[in-house]
């Protein structure tokens, strides 16, 4: 039923992209309009609080507490635990804007700061490394979590559903097909946005090393190959095909990165890491709560407003997989795994591929901002062309972003498959080919309705009804950790009254 009901209505939403994309992108257009102006705060206020509850869990009394029975290991090492997570939760997006994001904000300032002045750039990076640090990562974390909280200790089903089981309102727990219907959506929806944007770099780094034409055309074969290469890997399993290419990919990215680090300005690469660190700890309430009710500015929407959104429809994907990958881990080493770690390597990444980026436009002219404007795509390619060995990393930077396309890809199609089966944890072959399919599809219909502007908007769109699941799992999680912790303390106190009564016993004279 599940299956049948989601997979109908994306792929009556895909035929609508495919036969009248202009009808499409004005439905949508309508829709952002109205989300944005009425529902931005909402988006501000649910992603904070899973920054704190996520705090709060990490650092508490509940940390110890384990996802499985006590006896359980992980089954990943926590380097290809890392490198799974970190490739399915923003590969493709950290290439696409590591370098085109703090270009974007230079030239085109939050509200209240002059566009092209120092005041910009720092104000560039501090909200680059607001939009993909703790935020984002805290919404894969919890929804990730309470998903293993009540698989592995509770030995629930790999639904998004049964994340909501310890509330005490009946219509919550009576309202499993919707929930998992909207989770399957948001997915689909989430994921087909990375695979547009992933198709853009492509596009342009193929133009850039062979002349490829940037051309809807060649955006779609694009995704039509690159799908049918994620299918093959799907098909071949978690520990198989999916780990070995997010290690992979791991490995090929950090390379990259040292390479930028080395080649380009290194000392403004670590001053820049170091300023941007301190502002953004010390503004990270303010931009977490920010927005402009006085003033007519779609900054936030545009930019904010649009991420969080993402990251919410990406969560019911990211966080299954992660949960997959997780039994026997702690909460709190889940928490860091899956908080602290990635934030740092973002920070990181932003650093590399921002700073130079920005140092580049500043001090050498090199026109950056001018790509960023023309195709956003285009601007990690332009930075390198002023880079020794510009050429090299271009192709490098390709194939970074194809294999990620693969490892979302093949990811996003195992836990479609899990969500739209009853929680089965190794769906047919046939079920994941269908979702590749289908998620291709949407890819296309979205770029052939408006591009990047048309992914955009159909990801803040779908984003919102699973905000408030979101919310629902979030109670719930607290709920039964709170529970199992007493149940636990309980347990090891009756544990210790009967080992000292034995112990009374054995002390006692014959």
């Amino acid at each position: 039923m599940q299956l049948i009901f989601s997979a109908g209505s994306i792929l009556a939403i895909v035929l609508w992209g495919l036969l009248s994309p202009t009808s499409l992108s004005a439905v949508f257009d309508q829709a952002l309009a109205f989300i944005t102006h009425n529902f931005g705060w909402l988006y501000l206020w649910v992603v904070l609080g899973l920054v704190i509850m996520a705090v709060v869990l990490a650092f508490s009394r509940y940390g110890s507490m384990k996802l499985g029975a006590e006896d359980d290991e992980p089954e990943f090492s926590v380097g290809a635990w890392f490198a799974m997570l970190f490739a399915a939760g923003m590969g493709i997006g950290l290439v696409f804007w590591g370098v085109a994001e703090p270009i974007s904000h230079y030239g085109s300032a939050p509200p209240g700061i002059l566009a092209n002045s120092p005041e910009s750039a720092n104000a560039a990076m501090r909200y680059s490394f607001f939009h993909w640090g703790l935020h984002p990562w805290a919404v894969y974390s919890i929804v990730a979590l309470a998903i293993a909280f009540f698989q592995f200790r509770r030995g629930g089903a790999a639904l998004i559903s049964t994340s909501i089981e310890a509330l005490p309102w009946q219509l919550a727990k009576r309202s499993a097909i919707v929930v998992n219907v909207l989770a399957v959506i948001a997915t689909a929806f989430g994921v087909a946005a990375s695979l547009g944007i992933g198709a853009l770099q492509i596009n342009s780094g193929l133009n850039a090393l062979a002349g490829l034409p940037v051309s809807d055309l060649s955006q779609v074969g694009i995704i039509v190959v690159t799908t049918a290469l994620f299918i093959t890997s799907a098909v071949t399993g978690v520990s198989r095909g999916i780990k070995w290419l997010s290690t992979a990919n791991l490995i090929l990215a950090a390379a990259l990165a040292m390479a930028v680090f080395i080649l380009g300005p290194t000392v403004a690469i670590i001053d820049t890491f170091t300023n941007t660190l301190g502002s953004y700890l010390s503004e990270f309430v303010r931009m977490s709560l920010r927005m402009t009710p006085f003033r007519e500015n779609g900054w936030v929407g545009s930019w904010t407003i649009f991420y969080w959104a993402w990251w919410v429809s990406w969560s019911p994907f990211v966080g299954l997989f992660i949960a997959r990958v997780s039994r026997g881990r702690t909460i709190r080493e889940f928490i860091i795994g899956t908080v602290l770690a990635p934030t740092l390597a973002a920070f990181i990444w932003f650093s590399v591929f921002g700073g130079t980026a920005l140092y580049l436009e500043i001090w050498q002219a090199v026109p950056i901002a001018e790509a960023v404007k023309a195709d956003a795509s285009t601007a990690l390619f332009t930075m390198f062309s002023a880079l020794p060995f510009g050429m090299l990393m271009s192709g490098v930077a390709t194939l970074l972003v194809m294999v990620f396309f693969v490892t979302s890809g093949d990811s996003a199609t195992l836990v479609l498959g899990i969500m739209s089966t009853g929680g089965n944890p190794n769906p047919p072959n046939r079920v994941k080919v269908m979702w590749g399919v289908l998620v291709a599809g949407i890819a296309i219909s979205l770029m052939l309705a408006g591009g990047l502007k048309a992914v955009q908007t159909a990801t803040i769109v779908f984003a919102l009804p699973f905000t408030l699941v979101i919310v629902l799992m979030a109670l719930s999680l607290w709920r039964a950790i709170r529970e199992d912790w007493l149940v636990e303390q309980h347990q090891e106190k009756l544990l210790r009254r009967k080992m000292r009564d034995l112990a009374a016993q054995s002390a006692a004279p014959r």
